[in-house]
């Protein structure tokens, strides 16, 4: 049996990320992937895989179709739905938070960051005191922080947990009082 149709009989022959029926094809899931291997695979349509390729502006009504996939039992759909999301979730607070919802183990988190490595900048992301910040951390301000558009002071002591990570190492985004918010990392130490 072909990959492909490893992958139409285990998904259905539907796209595992939008269910489509039309124009479906192997996609593998990098890094450590071939199209040889069902298991590290996914199919997609076509409308898909470009969105996944391409770099710059994301079609992301397309995406909410992510609110079901990223429930699939299949680590490689998993790990897809995951990376989407995190891309998603810089200029979209659904995204955001279907990230904070979805679950990954231990191991299928590693490969869906493993992936987005490439895609970041190599400056790793600092507190004030120099510690390397992660997604996911916590973060604790160590200052009052005025929240423009927001119309609240960000109090110094306030935990911001499950935060992530911007393309620029000297941002994170995190939320404060129920608001996402882009927070310089000069004003937050590690927890």
């Amino acid at each position: 049996m072909s990959t492909l149709q490893a992958l139409l009989s285990r998904s259905n022959s539907h796209c595992e990320l939008c269910s489509s029926t039309t124009d479906l094809s192997v996609l593998p899931v990098p890094p450590k992937s071939d199209d040889t291997n069902a298991d590290r695979c996914i199919v997609t349509c076509q409308f898909c895989k470009e969105q996944i390729n391409q770099t710059d502006t994301l079609d992301a009504n397309h995406w909410r179709c992510l609110n079901d996939s990223m429930w699939s039992q299949v680590p490689a759909v998993q790990v897809m739905a995951w990376r989407m999301l995190n891309r998603l979730s810089s200029t979209e607070t659904w995204a955001q938070d279907l990230l904070d919802m979805m679950y990954l183990d231990d191991e299928t988190r590693e490969w869906a960051e493993s992936g987005m490595a490439s895609e970041e900048s190599d400056t790793p992301t600092l507190d004030s005191n120099g510690s390397v910040l992660s997604a996911g951390d916590t973060v604790t301000l160590i200052k009052d922080l005025a929240v423009k558009g927001a119309g609240f002071t960000a109090k110094r002591g306030t935990a911001v947990r499950g935060i992530s990570l911007t393309g620029n190492p000297e941002q994170i985004e995190g939320r404060v009082n129920g608001v996402r918010i882009v927070l310089l990392t000069k004003y937050l130490k590690k927890s």
